[in-house]
């Protein structure tokens, strides 16, 4: 299994089909933790994160030897895989105390990074502890106009009608300018040689540059 272990029992792991089993307590985990925060989220369904699983586009998290559910993060490519994002990030409340938000988006920046080397990553978010680990990994605050303008993106956020997110109208209202989210980005360019934070499995170091060099999205 690839997974990137500390000494409290729980692996970070690059999800794959196995996975799929979790989705539903996934979604719940963070439609749940988007009420308590009175925030929004762009909502996914099943069959897409299922779908990220399978493409090895996800990372979970997995406590002790029941492997119960305890964090999650997938990536996505947009704009011709010329930007790459690191979405969804949830860690279950018991497991809060172990650091599983940097070690998730660790993995998932060191993945993104293997898979798509010339992307810049990029995020909207309006939590200070991933504004605090984005900032670690490298990531700064840009304007929303030097983050993809690829429309299959900001549709994940909805519209005033169809709402995805509880703040689109926000969104709607500035012409896409600004929202309640904070944007940031990583610019590769600018981080020539950098080190990834993690280490990954061979095999999954073998699959990200496999994937890399045939430019799949």
């Amino acid at each position: 299994m690839d997974e990137t272990e500390m000494n409290d029992g729980i692996k970070v792991v690059v999800a794959d089909a196995t996975h799929e089993k979790y989705v539903d307590t996934i979604l719940a985990t963070i439609t749940d933790s988007a009420k308590k925060r009175g925030s929004g989220i762009a909502s996914r369904t099943h069959a897409y994160l299922a779908t990220k699983m399978k493409e090895r586009k996800a990372v979970i998290a997995l406590a002790g030897p029941e492997e119960e559910f305890a964090g999650f993060c997938y990536i996505e490519s947009w704009g011709n895989k010329s930007f790459v994002a690191n979405s969804g990030l949830i860690v279950v409340e018991k497991f809060r105390k172990h650091h599983l938000a940097t070690r998730i988006k660790q993995t998932a920046f060191t993945l993104s990074r293997l898979r798509w080397p010339h992307a810049k990553l990029f995020g909207l978010t309006s939590q200070s502890a991933v504004m605090k680990i984005n900032t670690a990994l490298g990531y700064v605050p840009v304007t929303f106009a030097e983050l993809t303008d690829d429309e299959a993106y900001w549709k994940g956020c909805g519209t005033p009608e169809n709402p995805c997110c509880v703040n689109c109208d926000i969104l709607a209202r500035t012409g896409r300018k600004y929202c309640i989210c904070t944007a940031m980005l990583y610019d590769p360019e600018k981080h020539p040689d950098e080190q990834l934070p993690v280490q990954l499995p061979d095999d999954v170091v073998k699959m990200a540059r496999e994937a890399a060099a045939r430019n799949q999205r």
